[in-house]
């Protein structure tokens, strides 16, 4: 019976939403290893049949974006652990067994994690990556494409096998957008499904993180890591023009508050969080105050009189104004005890099964707060919940 209550509350939850919301975002940042927190995140998504209309994504954001959008709903979740159990394994030497870190002393976890660490560095991850060889120091005729550690064909082929692009760029299918930047220009460019039809090498220039991964050609371009410059697609999504009520559900992997140092690893870690959430955080509270400021314009526009509007001031406001509401939910992810400055190219089993579990455990705990996803009023037409990290 209870079960069954269950059942009918999260039903009734997403169709709230379906109703309340024309927008229905996912938000996926760049991290690496960390990644298996948004798979986690959208598999509690999908057993709560919150399906996003808009997937945006970074690096690793936007290899599970092409995951996700390049299945069939049904069969999301299920790729999307096919895909990182594929890319968890070292793809020469076995495995280490899969261990719950939790069992053991501290300094144990650090040893089994860090070792993982040294093992991604050495010998690379199945289906993703390996070491290049002749190493780009000794090669001949180096070119954009090959000046790296690694060489991702591996990756390429893993895409190729798990990710349907005809229904990615099917116009009935959910948005797609994914972030790299241009190597030779230096500047940002998002790539978006709406615009032109996305193939494997936008998702893989998406997270060519230099120098480790080499740059990807598009079009006569060079393309790396859009977390050069931007490790969150957040800016893309609320900078749409018409606006629409929207519901975002970001997903970070980098904290930025966390503990001062006391080791050159420690500032290494510290440096990375620092890097890749400030970005986060700038884009967050400048949207906020662009969307308060266009609803403010929004509201105003109403009191002038109906003579007044073919007034030419009138019509340059009002293609600024915006009544659109915003709520964005915000999962960030936490850090473990043993990981250090290596985590996001830990990629043990071990790690990727707890990662997996913390986002899914966090939305789960989101989605228990029906009362977070309801609509914004015109007063605070931005609002932000990150209550579940209390």
């Amino acid at each position: 019976m209870s079960n069954d209550k269950s059942g009918a509350n999260v039903q009734a939850m997403a169709k709230a939403v379906r109703e309340t919301y024309p927008t229905v975002a996912l938000v996926l940042q760049g991290g690496g290893a960390l990644g298996a927190y948004q798979a986690g995140v959208y598999q509690a998504l999908a057993e709560a049949d919150l399906r996003p209309s808009w997937i945006a994504g970074i690096s690793i954001g936007a290899l599970n974006a092409a995951i996700i959008a390049g299945n069939p709903i049904g069969h999301r979740v299920e790729r999307l652990r096919e895909f990182w159990e594929t890319i968890c394994r070292p793809p020469f030497f076995p495995a280490t067994p899969a261990l719950d870190y939790s069992a053991w002393p501290l300094p144990f976890q650090n040893g089994f994690s860090g070792m993982a660490a040294w093992r991604a560095l050495t010998e690379g991850q199945s289906g993703f990556f390996y070491p290049r060889l002749p190493p780009p120091f000794l090669q001949r005729s180096a070119s954009p494409a090959t000046v790296s550690w690694y060489d991702t064909s591996p990756l390429r082929s893993t895409l190729e096998r798990l990710v349907d692009f005809d229904l990615i760029n099917d116009k009935r299918s959910m948005r797609v957008s994914v972030g790299a930047v241009n190597v030779r220009t230096g500047n940002f460019a998002y790539f978006d499904n709406r615009q032109g039809p996305l193939r494997v090498e936008h998702f893989m220039a998406s997270g060519a993180l230099p120098p480790g991964f080499p740059a990807v050609e598009i079009d006569g371009e060079f393309y790396w890591d859009g977390g050069m410059v931007s490790n969150t697609p957040l800016y893309k999504v609320l900078s749409e023009r018409p606006c629409h009520d929207a519901l975002i559900f970001q997903v970070d992997l980098w904290r930025a508050t966390g503990q001062l140092p006391r080791d050159l690893a420690g500032v290494a870690e510290r440096a990375k969080e620092i890097q890749y959430s400030s970005r986060t955080r700038l884009i967050t509270e400048y949207m906020r105050l662009t969307q308060e400021n266009q609803r403010l314009v929004h509201d105003l526009m109403a009191l002038v009189l109906p003579e007044r509007r073919s007034d030419p001031a009138y019509r340059r406001a009002e293609a600024r104004a915006s009544g659109a509401l915003t709520n964005l939910i915000h999962l960030i992810y936490s850090d473990k005890p043993y990981e250090g400055h290596y985590k996001d190219y830990e990629f043990s089993a071990s790690s990727m099964h707890t990662h997996w579990q913390s986002g899914l455990s966090d939305m789960r705990h989101t989605l228990s707060h029906p009362q977070w996803l309801e609509a914004p009023d015109a007063e605070h037409p931005f609002v932000t919940h990150d209550v579940h990290r209390g």
